[in-house]
């Protein structure tokens, strides 16, 4: 069950570590017989008995004088893969790019230490969070620099006019007029720095009528105003391309395609890795079974090794199971979902919970489960998350079960073609909906709303 749980990724760590910690686990085709399970019944003679054997040189298997080959194996994918590995570049910091820039610029050695410990308190985002009085407070008991908040201000100004534009803003308002006051000034741009100066409260809250009668201008006026701000950055910081952050890939562990109209499942070729028992051990059980004298040292060590033998023949037979269960499960999703699969409309996503898939391949709820919430599958659609497909079920006008993800594709669809010069109230959505054949509740329509986040009716008006 746990490594049913493991996405590829994590599987293929599990792998490794495995044929790390057990000597008797290799990598690659199996050429050899598995070692003869009659030596579960070998029956051991007494302790007492010590008779030298030839058969057989425990020691020569255990020796620590040379590295046993699976250590030497390069990986455990199948000879079609390639071995491929993904560098990280080592860059310079936000922060270093923005002292670096310091360096350019004349200050007083009071300043410069004003300057930098304002720089050390940006952001990822690119602003500075905290009072000007706790930056003074700290300058004192930290960098022991006593200055005032007029000097912090100053020197806060000359952070401002580094790169990129808005950088070290204290607010959102700040921000964007760092940004403007750097624009070509134009009719527009002056417009956009006076309201986002004077009315950044009615601006925010999309009080267009209140703009327009306040600053005495015309709605194309106050539109190429809204214009020149909706092109400004709010998070000044995220455009650093130098903020090199590792990534974690998404391996797909199922590909879905269609050929000649039919729905092809194939499970990614690293969930199979070409694992087999060692065949050192197994001959040296072999050797030992024929042997007729043995000694307890021999016992002893034969002892551990079988039992490393068995954990080899039991993690081969799981990983031979996870991959029936995984394929298995993903068919009967796949095949459940067929219209989906096969159209790409979320509209025609079947209601399915874990139960369903559960009852279709006659397995526990617990083994779905553990399926859906960690695995990908690519798709014609792109990479998908397999619990995504999973949906509660609500009544249409006509009866019948629909899924909740093809209520709210529809809710996204419609908001999406609304009037945004008069957008789509909660009630009127949910009476479109009525209309439409779904009967939910307003309350219902705010909480799909929400789960696509997508803002209040007020907040997606546009002129």
């Amino acid at each position: 069950m746990k490594l049913i749980q493991l996405p590829t990724q994590q599987f293929e760590q599990r792998v490794s570590q495995e044929m790390e910690e057990n000597p008797a686990l290799e990598g690659g085709k199996d050429e050899v017989e598995n070692f003869d399970d009659d030596l579960n019944n070998e029956e051991f003679e007494s302790d007492s008995e010590h008779i030298e054997a030839e058969d057989i040189n425990i020691d020569e298997y255990l020796s620590d004088d040379d590295v046993p080959d699976y250590k030497l194996q390069a990986n455990n994918y199948s000879a079609d893969d390639e071995d491929k590995h993904v560098p990280y570049a080592s860059g310079v910091s936000f922060t270093e790019y923005l002292q670096t820039q310091l360096n350019t610029v004349q200050l007083s050695e009071e300043e410069q230490d004003i300057a930098e410990f304002l720089v050390g308190s940006i952001d990822e985002s690119g602003y500075i969070r905290r009072p000007i009085q706790d930056i003074m407070d700290d300058l004192a008991f930290t960098q022991n620099v006593f200055t005032t908040e007029k000097a912090i201000e100053k020197v806060l100004h000359i952070v401002q006019d580094l790169d990129p534009a808005g950088v070290g803003a204290r607010n959102l308002q700040e921000c964007l007029l760092l940004q403007l006051e750097r624009k070509t000034p134009t009719a527009a741009v002056n417009l956009a720095i006076a309201i986002l100066d004077d009315a950044f409260d009615a601006f925010s809250k999309k009080h267009y009528d209140k703009l327009m009668q306040k600053f005495e201008i015309t709605e194309d006026e106050l539109r190429a105003a809204i214009t020149e701000i909706e092109r400004l950055n709010p998070k000044p910081g995220g455009t650093y391309s130098g903020n090199n952050k590792i990534v974690e890939h998404i391996i797909p562990d199922f590909a879905i395609r269609i050929v000649d109209g039919e729905l092809d499942l194939t499970l990614n070729g690293r969930n199979a890795p070409e694992l087999h028992v060692s065949r050192e051990y197994t001959n040296m059980l072999k050797g030992y079974k024929e042997a007729n004298e043995k000694s307890k040292s021999q016992k002893d060590a034969v002892q551990f090794i079988k039992q490393k033998l068995d954990a080899a023949k039991w993690f081969i037979d799981a990983i031979k199971q996870r991959q029936q269960t995984l394929f298995v499960t993903m068919n009967a999703i796949m095949h459940y979902q067929e219209e989906y699969f096969l159209s790409g409309d979320e509209r025609k996503l079947r209601p399915m919970i874990l139960k369903d898939i559960a009852d279709e391949i006659n397995m526990d709820i617990s083994t779905v489960s553990r399926v859906a919430n960690s695995k990908y599958v690519d798709t014609p659609y792109g990479t998908k998350l397999i619990k995504e497909f999973f949906s509660e079920s609500m009544k249409n006008d006509q009866g019948e079960d629909v899924s909740t993800r093809e209520i709210k594709k529809i809710l996204e669809i419609t908001i999406g073609e609304e009037d945004k010069r008069k957008p789509l109230t909660d009630d009127k959505l949910a009476k479109i909906l009525k209309e439409k054949g779904y009967p939910i509740a307003r309350r219902t329509v705010a909480k799909y709303r929400e789960q696509l986040d997508i803002p209040v009716a007020r907040m997606r008006k546009e002129i």
